[in-house]
């Protein structure tokens, strides 16, 4: 290891890891092939998305950094509501506020302190909708070929989703069909897929074929779609919902008034170092 490492951070929510770089005073150029390299579990660091801390943009005014996201196959990424909890924690710990505006590629979030080691964040507004597909279909019942999404729901919360809501989440053979769900030609820039589940009123079981990234302990977005797709299908009334992941729980609201979507969950961060220059080239 050398002094021209660059500092990182290794974050997650519920089980889904990040690598956060902070770039607002040191510039760092994360390319697709750096972001594959250091994303890698055995020879880099290892994680689902690489994150950047980087100035905030003039199109995004009052906002205190920007969050830049790429997967783990190095592809760029929207939104990201598990990486929103952690870095918006990090920049309320670094202001002493309990408030700050993020601003991202879907657009400035709000995110709030809800605890200790916890963050509630306005994720924005979130709709069943066919403008992420590229042909005209029903997005409420949407035919794939490929089951159990033959009768899925498109769902956009600033990046794509697409849920099949099912008897059994835990019984879907996830690893099989979500690379080609992921990779429908449906999709323009590609597809998070999840299968869901009711447990009771207030509950679902969700899990999640991330794209560019596959099956992840949890995904904040996901968790988003997923409710907006069981309360648009019936299956759940409009009303604060827990999502069951592999990692653990998140409490989501739909808001009626306007169609945000409030996420609420945990953030740790599980060690500091310094990227070696290798993983630089």
């Amino acid at each position: 290891m050398t002094g021209r490492g660059i500092p990182f951070r290794k974050m997650h929510g519920l089980g889904n890891d990040f690598v956060v770089v902070d770039t607002r005073t040191r510039p760092f150029a994360l390319t697709t092939a750096r972001a594959v390299r250091i994303a890698d579990r055995r020879t880099g660091v290892g994680c689902d998305q690489l994150v950047t801390i980087e100035p905030p943009r003039p199109e995004h005014p009052g906002s205190a950094a920007f969050m830049g996201i790429r997967n783990a196959d190095g592809g760029v990424v929207e939104a990201c509501g598990n990486a929103t909890r952690c870095v918006a924690h990090l920049l309320m710990e670094e202001a002493g506020t309990d408030t700050v505006i993020l601003g991202t590629l879907a657009g400035p979030v709000v995110a709030r302190r809800a605890g200790r080691d916890s963050v509630r964040v306005d994720m924005g507004r979130a709709t069943v909708t066919d403008a992420i597909l590229s042909a005209e279909r029903d997005p409420r019942h949407l035919d794939l070929g490929q089951p159990p999404f033959t009768d899925a729901v498109a769902v956009s919360v600033g990046n794509p989703h697409v849920v099949a809501i099912v008897d059994d989440a835990e019984a879907v053979d996830l690893r099989g069909v979500g690379p080609i769900v992921e990779h429908h030609d449906l999709f323009p820039d590609r597809v998070n897929a999840e299968v869901v589940s009711r447990r009771d009123a207030g509950l679902l079981r969700m899990r999640v074929w991330e794209r560019g990234a596959g099956i992840t302990r949890a995904c904040g977005t996901g968790a988003c779609a997923a409710v907006v797709a069981a309360v648009s299908r019936g299956v759940i009334a409009r009303a604060p919902t827990t999502v069951a992941l592999d990692g653990g729980r998140l409490l989501i609201d739909w808001r009626d008034a306007d169609d945000h979507v409030l996420m609420t969950g945990p953030v740790a961060t599980a060690f500091t170092g310094v990227l070696d220059e290798s993983l630089l080239p």
